[in-house]
């Protein structure tokens, strides 16, 4: 599904020249549970920026499913975040002006489609995620869980081919957080290629792959049962 082959990313801060990501070759099977892991400025964030299209290589190769996705122009780019990847993040991101059908429904607008089909899929999600009863809450009237589920209902309204994850239970306790993990490993078990950008070994330790960056390398790739 993902082929990465000898990726850079580096930026330029006054004099200095800053490596974030260093000749990186990766393959991420469709399917996989994968756990991105290392300390802070070990080019895992930066990797998941370029994966999603948040941001773009300096050089080397990102092909998704044979796409060649460094050669987008910024449409393209825009296209693919949209139609192939959903997003979830630690501060959850979603719009305080808008209840939690509305902040599901966004990506779909940008996709297009018509309000009927935006509002019957956005409560389709919004219950697959167990919250058939807050559809019209917005997230101050909703606790971090809650708000998280928002999110990852919201990620998943264009039925993406992979789901990104940066720090998903990071600003949860740990009994919420354990319940977001179980709600990602139920959307794994239906297929859904998913990638965790995480500090907490519990966290990766529940992926089937986890691979540790440092210094903008790879220095770990381990499968395991999960």
């Amino acid at each position: 599904m993902i082929e990465i082959d000898r990726l850079t990313k580096t930026y330029v801060m006054g004099d200095e020249v800053i490596s974030a990501l260093a000749d990186v070759t990766l393959r991420i099977d469709r399917g996989e549970h994968v756990a991105i892991v290392g300390p802070s400025g070990s080019g895992k964030s930066t990797l998941m920026n370029v994966l999603g299209g948040l941001d773009r290589p300096t050089s080397g190769q990102y092909r998704f499913e044979s796409e060649p996705v460094e050669d987008f122009d910024d449409d393209q780019l825009a296209g693919f975040r949209n139609r192939r990847i959903g997003f979830v993040f630690q501060s959850f991101q979603l719009l305080p002006r808008l209840t939690a059908a509305q902040n599901v429904e966004l990506p779909m607008i940008y996709a297009g489609i018509e309000p009927k089909v935006r509002r019957e899929r956005a409560v389709e999600l919004l219950t697959r995620v167990g919250l058939e009863h807050r559809l019209n809450n917005r997230p101050t009237q909703m606790s971090g869980g809650q708000q998280q589920r928002v999110a990852i209902a919201r990620a998943l309204a264009n039925a993406p081919d992979l789901l990104l994850a940066d720090e998903p239970t990071g600003a949860l306790d740990t009994a919420t957080g354990q319940e977001v993990l179980a709600l990602f490993d139920q959307l794994n078990a239906q297929g859904l290629t998913l990638c965790i950008v995480t500090h907490d070994q519990e966290v990766a330790a529940r992926a089937r792959r986890r691979i540790a960056f440092r210094d903008g390398h790879i220095v770990q790739d381990d499968r395991h049962a999960g």
